[in-house]
């Protein structure tokens, strides 16, 4: 499976639009290569060497959000998802 976004490239660093420093909206995403037989989808927004206040050292890993229960059919998600909202085939974590 193959998961990619339009708004920087593999290896890139993540603008700052889309961090906690910038207006901290999630990036469009999108996935293919999917599996057969896929019941449904997590994604899970991860940082493996993530600093704290407290400690600038790396710590990680910071789980920044988690996206459960995508539809199967389901093949991107827009700009900005809003932690609230409920798109088809979307469960938000509560």
């Amino acid at each position: 499976m193959k998961l990619t976004s339009s708004a920087f490239e593999d290896g890139q660093a993540i603008p700052s639009q889309y961090t906690g420093v910038g207006d901290d909206v999630s990036p469009p995403l999108q996935w293919s290569d999917v599996p057969e037989n896929t019941k449904s989808f997590a994604l899970i927004c991860d940082d493996p060497d993530a600093p704290s206040r407290a400690n600038p050292r790396p710590e990680g890993p910071w789980v920044h959000w988690v996206i459960y229960n995508l539809a199967a059919d389901r093949r991107s998600l827009p700009e900005g998802v809003d932690s609230a909202a409920e798109l088809a085939g979307l469960v938000p974590a509560r």
